[in-house]
């Protein structure tokens, strides 16, 4: 298992809908550690697509797919 899955959260209910924007995140920093494991590196591409438009508006995307599924399992807080 990846050291990255053991911060995985038991389950994607939040009470509020700022607490599952804070979880949409979480899983995607999580998504990003799956993939790329070695801090290291990670550490020395972040100057890279920090000032990248592109991937900083990627970024939001996994974000935003994220809190849509959150959100679904949260009945949209309803």
């Amino acid at each position: 298992m990846s050291e990255a899955l053991k911060d995985f959260p038991e389950s994607l209910q939040a009470d509020t809908p700022k607490d599952g924007f804070a979880l949409a995140v979480k899983l995607s920093r999580l998504g990003v550690k799956v993939t790329q494991p070695d801090m290291e590196v990670l550490k020395s591409l972040r100057p890279e697509y920090a000032n990248n438009t592109r991937d900083l508006i990627a970024s939001s995307q996994v974000i935003s797919i994220h809190y849509q599924t959150i959100a679904a399992a949260n009945n949209y807080w309803k």
